[in-house]
């Protein structure tokens, strides 16, 4: 994966997600469940790294946008 730089956490509520999951349908489960409660960056495949079991995704998280405010029904959660 891509080194994390300063731009991707350059204020308080940025946030760098990396999973690493057994395989797509598990990282892209994990990811759709991040994105429903905040504003994420959209990802469409996984990587592998040569030698090591599963797969990784890396997504964004800004989580001073929530998707849906607190209290409110909606979440996964």
């Amino acid at each position: 994966m891509e080194a994390i730089n300063d731009a991707h956490v350059s204020e308080p509520g940025l946030v760098v997600v990396d999973v690493a999951a057994a395989d797509d349908e598990t990282a892209f489960a994990f990811h759709a469940a991040l994105a429903a409660q905040w504003a994420t960056t959209s990802v469409e495949r996984t990587t592998r790294d040569a030698g090591q079991a599963g797969v990784r995704l890396r997504c964004y998280l800004d989580l001073r946008q929530p998707i849906n405010p607190p209290g409110s029904r909606g979440g996964p959660w």
